[in-house]
C-alpha cells in the first residue's frame, strides 16, 4: 500500500502531542514542593529533577528560603549554597525538619566563581540539590548549569532579582515571589507568580501559607496573628536568611 492510499484514520498522534493550552506532563522525576497548590500547577506535580527552576525576588526580599524548604528538607543528600546573601539560620531550619550539617556553603564572589562553584557541584554524586544566588549571568550560562543539571539529574534552584523576569532565560520553570499582600490575605503568606512552565500560562497569583502547622496552631490558640510579621523583621535584622517562624514549634 503507498503511502497516499494510508487511511488517514490509522495516523492517531494524539497520546504523543502536547497541546499547548494544557499542563504538560513531567519530562522527567519530581519532587514535589510541598505546597499543595503550588504542585497543582506544576507539571508532574513538583519540582523537576534534572532541571533549571529559577526563582525571581524583588529588590530587599528573601522568601526562597520559606519556599523551597518543605521540599530540600526531604530531598536526600547535602545541599550546596552558592553564594547566599545571608548567614541560614540553623535552628529554624532543624524546627522544619531539615538538619544543619546539610548544608555546604561555598562562599564565591565573582560571578565566574558562582558559576564555575554551581557546576562542579552538579557534577558532583553525592550532592542532593545546588542553590546558587547568581545576580549577574547570561542566558548561555544558564544553559550551561541547565545541561549540567540534566547530565547529573540534579535539582537547580538559581535566585535572581525580579528585574530579569523580561530577560530570556532557559530555565523549564520561572517564578517570581513577593508582591502586596491583597486585601485579606495573611501578611506572612507567600505570594507566588508562575511566569513561566510548559503549559498555558497561570494569569493568578497563588498564596501559599508559609506558617509551620505546629506555630499555626500555637498563634491560632493564643489569638496571636501578628507575632510572626515581628520575628520575621527580627531575623532579617539579624541577617539571616530564614524567618524564626519555627521559633515556637
Amino acid at each position: 500500500m503507498s503511502p497516499r492510499s494510508l487511511p488517514v484514520a490509522s495516523l492517531d498522534f494524539g497520546a504523543a502531542v502536547w497541546r499547548a493550552d494544557a499542563l504538560a506532563a513531567a519530562c522527567g522525576a519530581t519532587l514535589a514542593s510541598g505546597h499543595g497548590e503550588l504542585d497543582a500547577e506544576l507539571p508532574g506535580g513538583g519540582w523537576p529533577v534534572g532541571a533549571l527552576c529559577e526563582i525571581l525576588q524583588p529588590p530587599g526580599v528573601c522568601q526562597a528560603w520559606r519556599l523551597l524548604l518543605p521540599a530540600l528538607a526531604r530531598s536526600p543528600g547535602p545541599l550546596v549554597l552558592v553564594g547566599p546573601p545571608h548567614v541560614p539560620f540553623g535552628p529554624g531550619l532543624a524546627a522544619q525538619g531539615l538538619n544543619p550539617r546539610r548544608l555546604l556553603w561555598v562562599g564565591a564572589v565573582t560571578a565566574a566563581q558562582r558559576l564555575w562553584a554551581a557546576e562542579q557541584a552538579l557534577r558532583c554524586a553525592e550532592v542532593g540539590a545546588v542553590l546558587a544566588w547568581l545576580p549577574q549571568v547570561r542566558a548561555e550560562q544558564l544553559r550551561r548549569l541547565q545541561l549540567a543539571a540534566q547530565t547529573h539529574s540534579k535539582l537547580l534552584f538559581v535566585m535572581r532579582q525580579s528585574g530579569a523576569q523580561s530577560e530570556s532565560s532557559p530555565a523549564v520553570l520561572r517564578l517570581l515571589l513577593g508582591g502586596i499582600p491583597a486585601a485579606g490575605v495573611a501578611p506572612d503568606a507567600l505570594q507566588v507568580q508562575i511566569l513561566k512552565r510548559r503549559g498555558a500560562p497561570l494569569a493568578h497569583t497563588l498564596v501559599l501559607s508559609a506558617r509551620p502547622a505546629g506555630l499555626a496552631v500555637l498563634l491560632a490558640l493564643r489569638g496571636d496573628s501578628q507575632e510572626p510579621v515581628n520575628q520575621v523583621a527580627a531575623m532579617e535584622e539579624a541577617g539571616h536568611a530564614l524567618d524564626c517562624l519555627a521559633a515556637g514549634v
